[in-house]
């Protein structure tokens, strides 16, 4: 097949889309696949206009990538594209919608509140709802962004109007929700729609306090134990709700769906990845080894899964 590869963009994500597109082209150049590369920016969009190919995989990561926006260009210029559609991926974005379709779902989300940034004025009226209305620990971070970026834990209420500042910075919202200390565990979903399964669960190990960019990212920044350390009983209720919360989005081909396991055994949900990282130290492909499915073979069960 003729295969275009996304990657790159504009996010605060972007060197990590620069290596997961790296590795996805040299994917899919073993497979056997003609490879065209581009390096997305919104003000270059004829680079995807003339496309001509079989299929688009996106290797973007965050805003105008992984937000439904090359998706709606994709659709409107009837290109295939490998992942899910528009509306799964602004929802998956939109944590605080995501929240809610995953609570009416019945899986357990940590309480929090929205705020919306309508004039720059807001903001000291923000900080001090937040002030007056929440108790440390909690999380004030953006609603629209990924991999911790402007996120920030509050554990003294001086650390509010910086956090609250830092938090607009990358959004127009804002989520404050409540801390949850536990395990960081992940888990990989992928199949045809109604036939997903689960892969192995992951426990990650952060060698920074926060499981942060760096410790995402970093080679040695965090350690991935797979399968997680936890018991049968409740691997299988959280590969179920990965699953439930990749179809309850909409999602399609695969994404990464990430918890918190709680001290007391609950698995709280903290968001799903449409486009999860596929770098050297990325999740998705450790799991996948595991259960004997190489690097390469993962790229192309993507691409094949997108076919039909």
């Amino acid at each position: 097949m003729k295969i275009a590869v996304l990657y790159g963009g504009v996010s605060g994500e972007r060197e990590v889309s620069i290596s997961s597109g790296r590795g996805i082209m040299e994917a899919l150049e073993r497979n056997g696949h003609e490879v065209i590369g581009i390096d997305f920016h919104p003000d270059e969009l004829h680079k995807v206009t003339e496309l001509e190919v079989d299929l688009v995989f996106i290797g973007l990561h965050g805003k105008f990538g992984e937000d439904g926006c090359v998706q709606g260009l994709l659709e409107m210029l009837n290109l295939p594209y490998v992942g899910s559609g528009v509306l799964a991926s602004a929802l998956a974005m939109d944590k605080s919608k995501a929240k809610e379709s995953f609570e009416r779902a019945g899986i357990p989300v940590a309480k929090s509140k929205s705020y919306q940034l309508l004039h720059q004025d807001d903001v000291t009226e923000i900080a001090q709802d937040i002030y007056e209305n929440w108790q440390p620990p909690f999380v004030i971070k953006p609603n629209r962004e990924g991999s911790t970026l402007g996120l920030s834990i509050i554990q003294d209420k001086e650390q509010i109007a910086e956090a609250v500042k830092l938090a607009f910075a990358s959004d127009h919202t804002l989520l404050v929700e409540d801390f949850v200390s536990g395990k960081e565990l992940t888990v990989p979903v992928v199949g045809e729609i109604g036939h997903e399964r689960a892969l192995p669960a992951i426990e990650i190990i952060p060698k920074n306090e926060l499981y942060d960019y760096e410790s995402k990212y970093a080679p040695g920044g965090s350690e991935h134990i797979v399968p997680a350390r936890i018991d049968e009983g409740i691997t299988k209720t959280i590969q179920d709700y990965a699953v439930l919360a990749h179809q309850v989005l909409g999602c399609k081909t695969y994404s990464r769906v990430d918890f918190l396991l709680t001290d007391q055994g609950t698995p709280i949900i903290l968001e799903v990845n449409t486009l999860p990282g596929m770098t050297p130290t990325s999740l998705f492909p450790d799991a996948a080894r595991h259960i004997g499915l190489s690097y390469d073979e993962m790229i192309e069960e993507f691409v094949q899964l997108s076919k039909r």
